[in-house]
């Protein structure tokens, strides 16, 4: 079992094709293909006209040269592979590979410019499996990252070819990209997305946000060409790690910035069945209301008043959350939207404490459905609620200091829940690779369906020729189902002993064992069929 970690691959500078001969008779034209092997430095493309090249660039000075004859039309030029030095690319695995640039990596500037919108991601990945070392793709695309999955026949060139892709669509210069981007490899690919999918690379820990994104790579990739099975099934593993650390290490849980906690805080204090009717205000639009907004939002609250000393901010927030009631009033209806509220999250940059015992004591009580107590959530500094103002019994008042032990607490948390995330990643990835070699077996079981059926059509056809013209449909169609009935049976056990999950290691060696075996006893070649689909997949690809 070979599996490509720093391998340079052969490349399709041009596909094969068939011409007519010149004396308009329905045979075409001797195809030619030249295999080049040289250094991997090498990088000009030999190309001759009208003779079809495949450059394989595999670290030694040999040129092979295979011509297929009209007079040898039965021997398949790629079947000669074998023999050659090229053979070594046959025997290479393709490599998922992820190009990607993120918060951690590159300025927001340079993301957005590389961003694809949702709508385009099935024409990035056509265009990205048109390339001539790429098999499968997928784009995530996020305001935090813009990541790009595929499948390459070599990395070296399918890295190059998505780099030069990526510099076309967004206008950055390749040599940029590359100062920004990261290069991941099968295994490290592998827990890279399954850390996305986790919530582990994100800025937040263990926020959602990011798996529903991951769900969407899937949904809109389903029947696209080129979201292969590689691709897919990394995606779908990458959606069930991500339920999975989320269930079993309840990573979101607790808040980890002020204005979350802030929220959650106050929900905390309120009864649970006021948690959606409790009466909203928030004191200040700026970043720290806006966030508190957004969380109030997020945890079901669908009306609320802002008090801001200009309406333009709040009017930008409406515009942003369109679900939701923000009513707008001006500072100095404070106090009268205070006497209205069950909560009050302040978040102003005054100087002076906006609320002070006797600001609060001439307010109106709240109903016993929010226990009597109002709640001032003070995340201002300087403070826009005064101590003196907790001698209310009326009244409850908690500041940054507060908030700031709950986020911290949460945070410890959230670590040490990250790191029984990584074992858990850590399983799911060795399953994964587990999964990726038992699909090696794919083109073996293949194969060998191929060639019993050529023998059976063979001998089918003897057989009839021998029992005569006039035997009736009756008896060619039970002979038929003997033969079929026959080679059936005989390639259950070899089937049996080629299909696994990959869930079993040793089932697994097992299993790629009966596969090498059976490909030596009956010749199937099947790393030179690989290649053999790879090229007539690009061949069909690009005639289309």
């Amino acid at each position: 079992m070979a599996v490509s970690s720093a391998f340079a691959g052969a490349k399709l500078e041009t596909l094969i094709r068939s011409r007519a001969s010149a004396d308009g008779s329905t045979q075409t034209a001797a195809a030619q293909i030249r295999v080049l092997c040289k250094p991997i430095r090498t990088r000009r493309a030999s190309i001759r006209r009208g003779v079809p090249t495949v450059r394989c660039e595999v670290g030694s000075d040999v040129l092979v040269q295979i011509n297929t004859a009209s007079s040898s039309p039965s021997l398949s030029a790629l079947e000669q592979l074998k023999t050659s030095a090229a053979d070594r690319y046959t025997k290479e695995r393709s490599s998922i590979v992820v190009i990607g640039l993120s918060i951690h990596t590159a300025p927001v500037e340079m993301r957005e410019k590389l961003a694809i919108p949702e709508a385009e991601w099935p024409r990035a990945i056509a265009e990205l499996c048109g390339l001539n070392h790429i098999e499968e793709a997928a784009v995530l695309s996020t305001c935090n990252r813009m990541e790009i999955y595929v499948v390459a026949m070599s990395q070296h060139r399918g890295v190059r070819e998505v780099t030069e892709w990526m510099s076309k669509t967004s206008g950055i210069p390749v040599s940029e990209i590359c100062q920004h981007r990261f290069l991941l490899y099968n295994k490290d690919a592998t827990q890279h997305i399954f850390e996305v999918s986790a919530g582990l690379d994100s800025l937040v820990l263990g926020e959602g946000q990011i798996l529903a994104q991951v769900k969407q790579v899937v949904k809109v990739g389903q029947g696209v060409t080129g979201f292969g099975r590689n691709i897919s099934g990394l995606f779908k593993h990458a959606i069930a790690v991500g339920k999975r650390v989320r269930t079993e290490t309840n990573i979101a849980a607790g808040a980890v910035s002020v204005s979350s906690a802030a929220v959650e805080l106050a929900l905390m204090k309120l009864p649970e069945s006021c948690n959606t009717t409790a009466r909203m205000l928030v004191i200040g639009a700026g970043k720290m209301g806006k966030l508190v907004i957004k969380h109030l939002v997020a945890k079901g609250c669908t009306k609320m008043v802002v008090v801001n000393r200009s309406e333009e901010r709040v009017a930008a927030i409406r515009e942003e959350l369109k679900d939701v009631e923000i009513i707008y009033k001006p500072l100095s209806e404070m106090l009268t939207c205070a006497a209205e509220a069950d909560v009050v999250f302040t978040s102003t940059a005054s100087e002076n404490p906006l609320f002070l015992k006797e600001h609060v004591i001439d307010l109106p009580p709240v109903g016993q459905e929010v226990r009597g107590l109002r709640l001032f959530i003070d995340i201002s500094v300087p403070r826009n609620v005064g101590s003196c103002v907790t001698d209310l019994e009326t009244a409850r008042v908690y500041n940054v200091d507060d908030l700031r032990e709950v986020v911290a607490a949460n945070k410890e948390d959230r670590l040490r829940k990250a790191m029984e995330a990584q074992a858990i990643i850590a399983e799911e990835s060795k399953q994964f690779e587990a999964w990726r070699d038992s699909l090696e077996t794919v083109p073996t079981i293949k194969k060998l369906r191929a060639y019993a059926e050529r023998i059976r059509v063979a001998e089918l056809e003897k057989c009839l020729s021998k029992m005569g013209d006039d035997i009736s449909k009756k008896t060619r169609r039970a002979v038929d189902d003997l033969s079929r009935g026959i080679v059936n049976k005989l390639l259950h056990g070899p089937m049996q002993h080629l299909r696994c999950d990959g869930s079993d290691s040793r089932t697994l060696s097992e299993t790629l064992e009966n596969m090498h075996a059976l490909n030596r006893m009956f010749s199937l070649e099947t790393e030179i069929s690989v290649l053999e689909q790879k090229i007539r997949a690009k061949v069909e690809q690009n005639q289309k």
